[in-house]
């Protein structure tokens, strides 16, 4: 005895609701659904067409009974053809014969090689009130079968389809913001074992690491933007490290450095004999960051030669060695950096256009030092503890010293700042290092921040900055130690009585409320 439509339908409608039970993303459920439709019910063709808000269209996200080519072809205008009316009005549509509907476009190109009249309804996917998408088929049923069965049958499909999808969306967004809070948590134990790590607490820098700790997880590409010695090398390893990518190579190379007639050989390799003294082929540094991560240092420097080169693996993932007609896939995530202005040379015809669209995904600015003096008392004491590690040397600055340091410009930034206080550790005879004595090893031409403060004697006191200095560095003990006072205590070498007294004279309470907040709302995430 055969089925009867009502024993097809609930079959159809049972293993659909399976299908989606046990599919583990959207593709593959809608690729299930359009499945059974076909395996139980026949059906030859069938399209789930939702609107994709970034480009404005109806695009063909599942299919059935369609090539690749044509479910490529399937993108749809919101007021075009039978999937654009479905879309608008909100209500199915029926098409007793394809051949005689103006509005049937067939883009896809599907059903060009037909036999006999075809049949074909679509019906809404909706959600909350209003369409998402439409779910198109040829029919369903016999011809003794009303379409109103076709409808009916479809209306339910679709509506278990808009709930799966809603479910996904909710999904999604709840891994992106897991995903963030566990960037967020890798950062802080990274800073606390010692990784790598921003130092400062100004509100540019803050910025810069909720950037890094948004992008970090995707697979962007992230464009670093900055004087020279801002600290990018440093942000693009913390991305790495971030990332899914962590574990894997990052490479760094600086095309500034590397003369023009070798860097293609550098970043692509090359194959014996590809040039005079090629006496063996040798992987390119894309090859070596195969599945990590490789950073570009002063990519405004690259020759125009190989930025069609660069251009091509980030479009295609794939790159031929000097001297090689083998084309070879690669896994890697670019991230690049620059102090120029690449605008400008884009206009003065050295920069590829193609090229600064394809790097400018994610820009980050990172400013220079000279804007967030607020940061320098703390990246003092920081360089001032590695070299006491390094070197085995306290020194220590007079209060005019310091004042000099944070009214200084700092033309070379970070940088200059470390390889300051190392020369300093080497040079200085005494653990006190004086304003007469640090004037020598600054930039020539900066003297006129340090002679502001010459008029002070040496031990006149200037509370602002050193009351600015214990700040930061209570701070920063209290955020290491997940902002419990006795811990940041311990470490500060001060008594609880001695921290507490500290932390009510900064007026500390409010931070230190909001980043145990910050610390439960993660271990919530986490549970």
């Amino acid at each position: 005895m055969l089925p009867t439509v009502h024993g097809l339908k609930l079959s159809a409608l049972l293993a659909i609701c399976q299908a989606i039970d046990q599919a583990l993303n959207l593709e593959s459920a809608l690729d299930g659904v359009l499945r059974i439709l076909s395996e139980q019910l026949s059906m030859q063709r069938a399209t789930v067409t939702l609107y994709d808000p970034e480009t404005g269209h109806l695009s063909i996200n599942a299919s059935y009974g369609l090539t690749v080519e044509e479910k490529q072809r399937g993108v749809y205008k919101l007021d075009e053809g039978v999937t654009g009316r479905i879309f608008q009005t909100g209500e199915p549509y029926y098409v007793p014969d394809i051949d005689k509907e103006p509005l049937f476009l067939d883009k896809t190109g599907s059903r060009r090689v037909k036999r006999g009249m075809i049949s074909f309804i679509g019906v809404p996917i909706i959600l909350h009130g209003d369409p998402i998408g439409v779910l198109n088929v040829d029919r369903l049923f016999a011809d003794d079968v009303a379409f109103e069965e076709d409808v009916d049958f479809l209306k339910v499909v679709a509506t278990l389809i808009g709930q799966f999808i809603s479910l996904n969306e909710k999904i999604m967004k709840r891994e992106a913001v897991l995903k963030r809070e566990n960037t967020s948590l890798k950062y802080q134990i990274s800073k606390n074992t010692k990784g790598p790590y921003i130092v400062g607490h100004s509100a540019a820098m803050v910025e810069v690491q909720r950037q890094m700790e948004k992008v970090s997880p995707t697979r962007a590409t992230v464009l670093l933007l900055g004087e020279s010695g801002v600290g990018k090398t440093l942000i693009a390893q913390i991305i790495h490290e971030l990332s899914e990518r962590k574990g894997h190579p990052f490479i760094k190379l600086n095309c500034a450095s590397i003369p023009g007639n070798l860097l293609e050989s550098e970043l692509f390799g090359h194959e014996k004999g590809a040039y005079t003294g090629a006496n063996g082929s040798r992987p390119g540094r894309f090859e070596e960051a195969d599945s990590g991560t490789i950073f570009l240092d002063e990519i405004g420097e690259l020759p125009l030669a190989l930025q069609a080169k660069l251009l091509r693996v980030l479009q295609e993932k794939e790159l031929e060695r000097l001297g090689s007609n083998r084309t070879r896939s690669i896994d890697v995530r670019i991230l690049a950096a620059t102090n120029r202005d690449l605008g400008d040379l884009v206009e003065r015809g050295k920069f590829r256009l193609d090229l600064y669209y394809r790097l400018n995904v994610f820009p980050v600015r990172v400013p220079a030092l000279r804007e967030r003096k607020e940061d320098i008392t703390g990246l003092i004491n920081h360089f001032l503890q590695k070299m006491a590690d390094d070197y085995g040397r306290t020194i220590h600055f007079t209060s005019t010293a310091l004042d000099a340091l944070i009214r200084y410009d700092w033309p070379g930034n970070v940088r200059e700042m470390q390889n300051l206080i190392e020369r300093l550790v080497i040079m200085s005879d005494t653990e006190r290092i004086s304003l007469e004595f640090l004037k020598a090893y600054l930039a020539p031409g900066q003297t006129s921040a340090v002679q502001e403060v010459v008029h002070f004697s040496e031990e006149a006191p200037r509370f602002s900055s050193l009351k600015e200095f214990e700040r930061n560095e209570v701070l920063a003990a209290l955020e290491r130690s997940g902002w419990i006072q006795y811990k940041a205590a311990e470490a500060l070498g001060l008594s609880a009585r001695q921290m507490g007294y500290r932390v009510k004279k900064y007026g500390l309470e409010s931070m230190i409320a909001e980043g145990r907040a910050k610390l439960r709302r993660i271990k919530e995430v986490e549970m």
